[in-house]
């Protein structure tokens, strides 16, 4: 789905703000379409998977893709049924959703919040997508959020990790799944300060959008509070390749400590950088030199290769765990495509899943119908222990992984290993948090 198959640009607007005298899109009509947006009519019901398929996140995308098409086997009764047979909830039953095949439309968000409006916004006006869901970057999923809202249609955010999802910017026709940033420090604080002390000097780089920004103020907070000195914390641009001449000063700031407030390409280049100017061979203030990675992936550990060896991060799922769910969903995942799943991965299947569930439950592809199915729900089975979507926010409380880089890892994939499972208690907070705070879900929205 390209920019170029777009006709019109900006923000979609409905109901009389969009202009007396304009004709309205068709999606936006009600007239057949029993008065939401893009209400399926016939035997089938399309869902749009709007993934960075180009860009520093594209590995991540490849999988979410991979994990999206293995949804729709199951949710259409194909292959082994994955995740149908752990979920704790019974409502599926392997025939689509509400008797209807599902079908799917894709997009390139490209990791540019613009690109994946863009690409969106064509799924939903021009291949009657009734759901949105995927994206690998906070500032995509914040974007694609906002319009789907706008829009009148459900969006499953894939992979996004920055407070803002479901802080100052929730909506309600938004949901997250995958954990965050405040997550990521409250989990990681306590191990690293059993493993490093309490005394250390941090500098961080930061990737210069609003993950970056958040896992910056929620790593700081975190360690602060334990006793560690922030020195310095410096941006850094997300098309950035070659991170050498931000690596340097590192060296001159008597810190002991870096933080790579980094994800995929970025963090796998940044570390690199790091390792090649022998960061990881240095003692400073009597200390070993340490690396942090607030947010780790399986596809990152690989693209890094033995840089990553013993160095601490958080995950939200990982292929080694040894529930029901998880199981199920590597083996499935497995069979098809000969290795084990990301955690970008999970969280998009998981999202899918969640997204159809809510549907069968309601009885409807109405959004507010569906909103009001996940609003509350709790759920098992799906990997990382009892879940609740929260009501307030949209946002997912589970257990988080903390982990670090395998010493001796027994294969490719085998690479990471988990330090500490972070009960679900120990990362909850108030839905007005200081670091969540501002904006308002506001009301659902049907569309047409």
């Amino acid at each position: 789905m390209s920019k170029g198959n777009l006709t019109r640009r900006g923000v979609l607007k409905t109901g009389a703000g969009a202009g007396a005298g304009l004709a309205l899109p068709t999606y936006l009509s009600a007239a057949g379409h029993e008065g939401f947006t893009n209400a399926p009519t016939g035997s089938t019901v399309t869902l749009g998977f709007n993934v960075p398929q180009s860009g520093p996140y594209a590995d991540e995308g490849a999988d979410e893709l991979r994990a999206y098409e293995l949804a729709v086997e199951h949710l259409n009764g194909e292959g082994d049924g994955g995740m149908l047979n752990t979920f704790s909830s019974k409502a599926l039953q392997g025939n689509g959703i509400l008797g209807k095949k599902v079908e799917y439309v894709t997009g390139d968000t490209q990791t540019k919040s613009d690109a994946a409006r863009a690409s969106a916004k064509s799924m939903i006006e021009k291949d009657g997508a009734v759901m949105i869901t995927g994206g690998s970057s906070s500032g995509v999923a914040v974007a694609v959020q906002a319009l789907c809202q706008e829009a009148g249609v459900i969006f499953m955010a894939g992979l996004t990790h920055s407070n803002d999802t479901t802080g100052k910017d929730k909506r309600a026709n938004g949901f997250r799944h995958f954990f965050n940033s405040y997550m990521s420090g409250a989990a990681l604080a306590p191990v690293l300060a059993a493993n490093y002390g309490t005394d250390r000097k941090a500098y961080h780089l930061t990737a210069d959008y609003n993950w970056g920004y958040t896992t910056e103020e929620a790593v700081k907070s975190s360690t602060e509070a334990m006793g560690w000195e922030t020195v310095a914390a410096v941006k850094t641009p997300l098309t950035q390749t070659d991170f050498s001449s931000y690596i340097a000063p590192v060296l001159q700031s008597g810190a002991d400590t870096l933080v790579l407030n980094h994800y995929g390409g970025n963090m796998v280049n940044s570390l690199t950088n790091a390792v090649q100017f022998g960061l990881r061979d240095k003692q400073v203030n009597g200390k070993d030199f340490q690396i942090i990675v607030p947010l780790y992936s399986r596809l990152m550990a690989k693209g890094a290769g033995a840089n990553v060896k013993g160095i601490f991060g958080s995950t939200n799922w990982h292929w080694s765990l040894q529930d029901e769910g998880s199981k199920q969903f590597v083996q499935s995942f497995g069979t098809k495509y000969g290795f084990p799943p990301s955690q970008a991965a999970h969280t998009c299947y998981v999202q899918a899943l969640l997204y159809a569930d809510a549907v069968e439950r309601a009885g409807s592809f109405a959004p507010c119908a569906v909103v009001e199915a996940l609003e509350g729900f709790e759920f098992d089975g799906m990997g990382n222990g009892k879940t609740l979507y929260r009501a307030e926010d949209h946002q997912c409380f589970k257990d988080v992984l903390v982990v670090k880089g395998k010493e001796n890892p027994s294969s490719e994939f085998d690479l990471l290993e988990i330090v500490e499972v972070t009960p679900v208690d120990q990362v909850t907070y108030a839905p007005d948090h200081p670091q969540f705070s501002g904006g308002a879900l506001g009301s659902c929205n049907n569309g047409a």
